[in-house]
């Protein structure tokens, strides 16, 4: 059944939390108030469902070591559990697709497309096609996914470069080679192999761009150097930028009414792990305009708690960093935010401990607790 009253809580809707019912018909946000089931939300908060538009921390599920891997179906089962549990209802996989061996492989995108089309899952999952820019062999097969409508985004990736000057260190090659259960030196000559085709590079990342195009995906560019890279990208059509390195880029972007992308880790963790700008500042200075969880899911739902209490962001400026600001992003006009006619991804949320009572997705309860288990009629 997904036809409920979400009643007596502070609904955020236009721009403000403010008491009411929420009606859920048929899977749809209304105004009307039908028999349909109840759902108590007295005390707590009833906001749009999160939208994750780069989440790569389903790799653990799947290789939680190097040289340890599980089933992609088994590893995406419970990497939905974690989703739906954060109130996150539509979660681009940031899937890599990278000349490297191992966890970001052409046999490993193969095998998570077949696991992901192998069953249908409650939250909405989608694929966000990371593109490693010197992977040329796999170009064909990625452009074919592109057209045969399994890929929801595209991203430009170009980690070749810094890739080469850090397997200088032994320390830094392991980690690359562990992942790609290689060893320092097997890899060192790969990745040497792999950057003398850089010529190469610029026609293909165009052909990819087509593709994307012809099929109408939103477009990133990721960890952006210079203005001069997200200049290219975007002529390629990226509207997107990733984790600007620096806060001139994102401005560049947002000037030009381009969408900036920053993890929320970044957010609660106080600053980024690599040093670069602290994401709560750009957003706050209004350059950040979607927060996506990067590598841990629980930060999407703890990032606009931590930004409203920063006190220069309003609760909801803050939560339409991560559901209304990513819907307009990735082109999805049906959802991100609770008006009437919109797809009813919901998630109730406890404002003292910050997390999910309840999550539906498409009006589905697709999550409850205890407590939440309490209030339904």
């Amino acid at each position: 059944m997904n036809s409920w009253i979400i009643g007596n809580g502070q609904v955020l809707r236009g721009g403000a939390l403010a008491a009411g019912d929420l009606g859920v018909i048929d899977g749809v946000i209304t105004d009307q108030h039908a028999t349909a089931r109840h759902f108590d939300a007295s005390g707590l908060l009833v906001l749009p469902g999160i939208i994750d538009i780069h989440g790569d921390a389903f790799e653990r599920q799947i290789q939680p070591r190097p040289n340890v891997g599980f089933d992609p179906v088994f590893g995406l089962a419970d990497t939905e559990r974690q989703l739906l549990a954060n109130g996150i209802t539509t979660a681009f996989h940031g899937v890599t697709l990278s000349w490297e061996p191992g966890l970001r492989s052409i046999q490993a995108w193969r095998a998570f497309l077949t696991a992901l089309e192998a069953r249908t899952w409650v939250c909405d999952m989608r694929i966000h096609l990371r593109w490693e820019a010197f992977n040329l062999d796999a170009l064909e097969e990625a452009i074919a996914d592109i057209l045969a409508g399994r890929v929801q985004m595209l991203a430009f990736n170009d980690h070749t470069p810094s890739i080469l000057r850090k397997i200088a260190k032994p320390a830094e090659a392991a980690k690359y080679a562990g992942r790609a259960g290689m060893s320092n030196e097997d890899f060192a000559a790969l990745t040497k192999r792999i950057a003398a085709r850089s010529a190469e590079v610029p026609a293909a990342l165009e052909r990819l761009a087509m593709a994307a195009r012809a099929m109408r995906l939103p477009m990133a560019s990721h960890d952006d150097e210079t203005v001069e890279m997200r200049q290219k990208f975007h002529a390629l059509g990226a509207d997107i930028c990733e984790f600007p390195t620096t806060k001139a880029i994102g401005q560049y972007a947002t000037d030009q009414g381009q969408f900036v992308v920053m993890g929320a880790p970044n957010v609660v963790r106080g600053g980024s792990h690599t040093g670069w700008e602290s994401a709560a500042e750009l957003a706050e200075l209004g350059i950040c305009n979607v927060l996506t969880s990067d590598y841990y899911y629980p930060c999407l739902m703890a990032s606009p708690f931590i930004m409203a209490d920063r006190g220069e962001l309003g609760f909801a400026e803050s939560w339409a960093l991560v559901s209304t600001n990513p819907a307009r992003a990735t082109l999805l006009s049906d959802r991100g935010t609770l008006n009437a006619g919109q797809r009813a991804d919901i998630v109730v949320v406890d404002p003292t401990t910050r997390s999910a009572v309840a999550t539906f997705v498409a009006g589905r309860l697709a999550y409850v607790t205890a407590e939440g288990s309490a209030r339904l009629g």
